[in-house]
């Protein structure tokens, strides 16, 4: 991991994610602090935490500390509750308990009490400065939650032109109950990725893709992406998440890889990058897969090469 960030700064991005789901994967804060201390001025966030895990009163400690490290690097990226969760038999956070947790935080990132159902409670290391909220949204409430109350939002609706758009609409509508404005959002794209000149990459990709079209989603599915869910649904295990081997890759075609994630030659993926930047994306986080015979590095560097 911290080589993986040292590549990934030197290479020219600005951001790093870290997924917190920690019972299939390492441990997201040792992980972020080995890797900030490794690197001098990518911003680092989860990618993405939750606030039934991770009470949102830790959250807040755990970011305060980590800023006072890193001032200005770091950024709460924070969902409902996905593979964390699941793997434990547990539910998705629900939009009220969620808005309530995300305003905790604030107070306490502010050195203000929040208020708890045991009482008032407060933080005696706030933040100096401010660390942004980000929200992982796909389904068509939480886009629209994510548009009234984020400083930035993680897309997760795939990469096809329709489907930014539709996300983009429920989004506006939140910000507009809020009396903000869509621009003033930042809004990170959510890609699966995988770049080689040599091997057959779209392969790499379809275990996260599988769950990307699992996702609730601000949109219908066509009836042949339809059939594909259901024998998702079929196959999905949490303790695969991500994982590149899993059974669930197997029933993604390629024609779909196409529409949630960035996959295949650097020319190939540069065409896609061009094309997205021009949806009103501010930034393209990519989750960076192997491709077949190659590593996470080489599509590090690979889209890196495919941005300039």
């Amino acid at each position: 991991m911290i080589h993986l960030a040292e590549v990934s700064e030197e290479a020219g991005f600005t951001h790093i994610w870290v997924g917190d789901s920690h019972l299939i994967w390492r441990e997201a804060y040792v992980n972020m602090t080995a890797m900030m201390l490794n690197t001098t001025k990518v911003k680092f966030g989860t990618g993405v935490t939750n606030p039934l895990t991770r009470h949102p009163s830790v959250l807040a400690s755990a970011y305060a500390t980590l800023e006072e490290y890193a001032p200005g690097r770091m950024i709460v990226g924070i969902g409902l509750g996905d593979s964390s969760v699941e793997t434990m038999g547990l539910k998705p956070s629900t939009l009220a308990n969620f808005e309530n947790a995300l305003a905790q935080m604030r107070e306490l990132f502010a050195g203000k009490e929040a208020e708890l159902p045991s009482g008032k409670i407060h933080l005696l290391h706030p933040c100096k400065g401010k660390v942004p909220i980000y929200i992982a949204a796909s389904g068509p409430k939480m886009l629209e939650l994510s548009g009234r109350i984020a400083d930035g939002i993680i897309v997760l609706v795939g990469v096809a032109d329709e489907y930014i758009a539709h996300a983009k609409d429920k989004i506006a509508v939140g910000a507009k109950a809020a009396g903000r404005r869509l621009p003033d959002i930042n809004l990170v794209l959510w890609v699966p990725c995988a770049v080689s000149d040599t091997a057959p990459a779209k392969d790499a990709v379809k275990a996260h893709v599988a769950r990307v079209v699992a996702h609730p989603l601000p949109y219908v599915l066509d009836p042949n992406e339809q059939k594909v869910l259901e024998e998702i649904r079929k196959t999905y295990d949490y303790y695969h998440h991500m994982d590149q081997q899993a059974n669930h890759a197997e029933v993604i075609p390629d024609w779909l890889v196409d529409k949630f994630a960035i996959a295949g030659t650097v020319d190939q993926c540069r065409a896609q990058i061009e094309r997205i930047e021009k949806t009103g994306i501010q930034q393209i986080a990519i989750i960076p897969y192997s491709p077949p015979g190659g590593s996470r590095e080489e599509t590090i560097r690979g889209f890196a090469k495919a941005m300039s």
